[in-house]
C-alpha cells in the first residue's frame, strides 16, 4: 500500500531543512515527507498526486511567503485533499491571522517558530493529528481504475477484458459515483470520451481499443522466436494443460488466446466437482494458477492476439495474426472451445453489452446489487452463474424449457438453487422479446404449457444456452461434423475423402486432424466430454502425441 504523503512549504531554505528534518526523523516509517520551498509548486505538485491516486495527511506551510500567503496556499490545497490535516507555521505576529484561518480555512493548528525542542512543541501535537486522520481515513483503491456507463457495450467489453486477463480493477458508473465524478473533472475528461482508463501511474486511455489496454498492461501481442515446436490456439483448460507439458517437456511453445484465458471455464464463478479442490475453485483462480504455472516452464504467451490464416508449407505450419505477423511452427493444437450460442429472440441483440450478456456473470455480478436478474439455461453454467449472481440480485429467475433441472444440471448444483431463497425457477418457459429504452427494461416470457405471457420487470439477463465450436475462423480444410467440431483420430475414416488428404503410412493419432501436426483438443474437438477434467487430460494427451509426431520429420 502507497504511504500517505506529508507535504512541508516553507520559502526559508534553512527553516525548510530543519522542519523536514523533523519530520523525517519521527515519520518516514509511516509518511512519506516531501518538501518545497514554493507555494506554486507544491499546489501543481498536489493536482498530479492526485491523478496518481496517492493520499495527502497532512499539509504544513509557513504564514509569510513573498509567493502567496501561507493561509492562500492552505484554502487552495483544501480543494484537492479536504480530508488532509492544515497546520500554519507563525511567528508571534501572526497569530491574529493565524487564529482567523482556523475559521477561513478550517486550519487544524497553528506551531509557533521556532519549535525547539520537537518533542515537546511540534510532535506531541502532529501525533494527536495524524492519529485523528488515520482514524478517519479509508484508503483509496490503488489499481487500475474504469470510468463509463453502466448500460455501454464498450464498458462492459473492457470489464471483461480485464477480469479475463486477471487484472484487478475498480469501476465506477459515470452516472452514479460522485468520485468518479470528481475524477473526470481533474482529468479534464469530456462524457463522450467514456469510458476511460484509469492507470497507476497518473495517466489515463480515453475510450480505448482492447489492444491499446493491452500494450499498456504489458500484456504482449508479438511472438519472440523464429520457429516453435508448437503453437496452441486457445487458452481454455485444454490449451493451458498442454502448455504446461509442452513447457515442462522441454518444447518451444507458444500459445495464443483471442481474449482472456480460461475460454468459458474461465467465466465460471465456481467449479466445484474439479480433481483436488474439495472446496471448489473460481474459473479464474485456475486460469492464473495455470499461467503461472505455464510461463515458469517457460512457455510464451501472446494475448490479445487472433489467428486469421493457417499454411502448409513442407513440415511447417505458417500463421498469420490479425496484424499480419507471421509465427512459424512444426506442430499447431488447436484448443479454440466453444463459444455462447446467441439467442435469436425478439430485441434481445439490441441490448447486448446494455443488460444483455453471454457468460459474463462474475464481470456484471456488482452491477446488479439489489435488482432483478434473469438467467437462461439449464446446464451447469447457468447453475453456477446464478449461485453467483444470487449474492448480489435481489431476485434471479432460472429460465428454462424442460419442466426441472434433472437432465441437465448437475444434482449438486439443483440442491444449492433450491437452497437459495433469492432464486426463483421459472420452468417450461422461454423469453419471446426483450424490451427496454438504451438498455434492458422488460422481457416477454411465454408459458410453454398454457401459451401465456407475462410481463416482467428485467435489469438484466445472463444467456447459457449452450454453445457452439469456435473453428468458423479456420481458413484451412479440417473435417469437421455436421455441427462444425473438429473430426481426429479413426473418426477421420469415416469420411470418404480422407484417404485422398492423409499420404502416411501411419494412421492418425487419437487426437490428430486430417493435416498430419495439427491436433485438436478440449470443447472444440468433435466427441469430446465437455468437462474441464476431460479438457486438461486432452491438452496433456495432445503434447504427448506432438512429441511422436515431431520425431518422425
Amino acid at each position: 500500500m502507497k504511504q500517505p504523503i506529508i507535504i512541508a512549504v516553507d520559502d526559508d531554505p534553512q527553516v525548510l531543512r530543519a522542519l523536514s528534518r523533523d519530520l523525517r526523523s519521527t515519520y518516514r516509517k509511516d509518511y512519506k515527507i516531501l518538501s518545497t520551498e514554493s507555494a506554486s509548486e507544491a499546489l501543481n505538485a498536489l493536482k498530479e498526486l492526485k491523478k496518481k491516486n496517492e493520499t495527502v495527511a497532512m499539509l504544513i506551510s509557513d504564514q509569510r511567503m513573498p509567493e502567496m500567503l501561507g493561509v492562500d496556499y492552505l484554502s487552495k490545497a483544501k480543494k484537492e485533499f479536504p480530508e488532509a490535516k492544515r497546520v500554519l507555521l507563525t511567528a508571534y505576529s501572526d497569530t491574529d491571522a493565524a487564529i482567523k484561518a482556523i475559521n477561513d480555512v478550517q486550519l487544524d493548528y497553528y506551531l509557533m517558530k521556532p519549535w525547539d525542542p520537537p518533542e515537546e512543541k511540534m510532535f506531541p501535537v502532529l501525533n494527536d493529528l495524524l492519529e485523528a486522520w488515520q482514524n478517519n481515513y479509508t484508503p483509496d483503491y490503488e489499481g487500475l481504475r474504469v470510468i463509463g456507463f453502466q448500460f455501454s457495450p464498450k464498458s462492459h467489453d473492457i470489464k471483461d477484458f480485464l477480469s479475463g486477463n486477471l487484472f484487478p480493477y475498480q469501476w465506477m458508473d459515470a452516472e452514479t459515483s460522485d468520485k468518479a465524478k470528481e475524477l473526470l473533472v481533474t482529468y479534464s475528461i469530456d462524457m463522450k470520451d467514456l469510458p476511460v482508463v484509469l492507470l497507476e501511474d497518473g495517466t489515463y486511455l480515453k475510450d480505448p481499443s482492447v489492444t491499446e489496454i493491452a500494450e499498456r498492461l504489458g500484456l504482449k501481442p508479438h511472438a519472440s522466436a523464429e520457429l516453435y515446436d508448437v503453437v496452441i490456439i486457445g487458452a481454455g483448460p485444454a490449451g493451458l494443460s498442454a502448455a504446461v507439458y509442452g513447457g515442462s517437456e522441454g518444447l518451444k511453445t507458444l500459445l495464443i488466446e483471442k481474449r482472456a484465458p480460461g475460454g468459458q471455464a474461465g467465466t465460471s464463478s465456481r467449479i466445484e466437482n474439479y480433481l483436488g479442490f474439495p472446496s471448489g475453485l473460481s474459473g479464474s483462480d485456475l486460469s492464473r494458477r495455470a499461467i503461472t504455472q505455464a510461463t515458469r516452464f517457460g512457455v510464451e504467451f501472446l494475448s490479445p492476439a487472433e489467428v486469421v490464416d493457417i499454411e502448409l508449407q513442407d513440415n511447417y505450419k505458417i500463421l498469420t495474426l490479425s496484424t499480419g505477423a507471421k509465427i512459424n511452427t512444426r506442430s499447431l493444437i488447436i484448443a479454440t472451445g466453444v463459444d455462447y450460442r446467441k439467442l435469436d429472440t425478439k430485441g434481445v441483440s439490441d441490448f447486448t453489452g446494455a443488460g444483455v450478456y453471454y457468460g459474463a456473470a462474475t464481470t456484471e455480478a456488482n452491477g446488479c446489487r439489489d435488482r432483478e436478474v434473469f438467467v437462461v439455461g439449464g446446464g451447469n453454467s447457468a447453475g453456477q452463474g446464478a449461485m453467483y449472481l444470487s449474492q448480489y440480485a435481489k431476485t434471479v429467475y432460472l429460465v428454462i424449457r424442460r419442466p426441472d433441472l434433472t437432465e441437465t444440471m448437475s444434482h449438486y448444483l439443483i440442491d444449492q438453487i433450491k437452497d437459495t431463497p433469492n432464486i426463483r425457477l421459472l420452468p417450461c418457459s422461454e423469453i419471446v422479446e426483450a424490451r427496454g429504452n438504451g438498455h434492458l427494461q422488460e422481457l416477454d416470457i411465454k408459458e410453454l404449457n398454457s401459451g401465456n405471457i407475462q410481463t416482467l420487470h428485467a435489469d438484466s439477463l445472463f444467456i447459457f444456452i449452450g454453445a457452439k465450436p469456435f473453428t468458423d475462423w479456420m481458413p484451412i480444410n479440417l473435417f469437421k461434423d455436421p455441427r462444425g467440431f473438429i473430426e481426429t483420430g479413426r473418426n477421420l475414416f469415416l469420411y470418404s475423402n480422407f484417404k485422398k488428404s492423409w499420404k502416411l503410412e501411419r494412421e492418425p493419432y487419437p487426437l490428430e486432424t486430417c493435416v498430419p501436426g495439427i491436433f485438436a483438443s478440449g470443447d472444440v474437438r468433435a466427441t469430446a466430454m465437455n468437462r474441464v477434467a476431460s479438457a486438461v487430460g486432452e491438452g496433456a494427451m495432445a503434447i504427448s502425441f506432438v512429441h511422436k509426431y515431431l520425431a518422425e520429420i
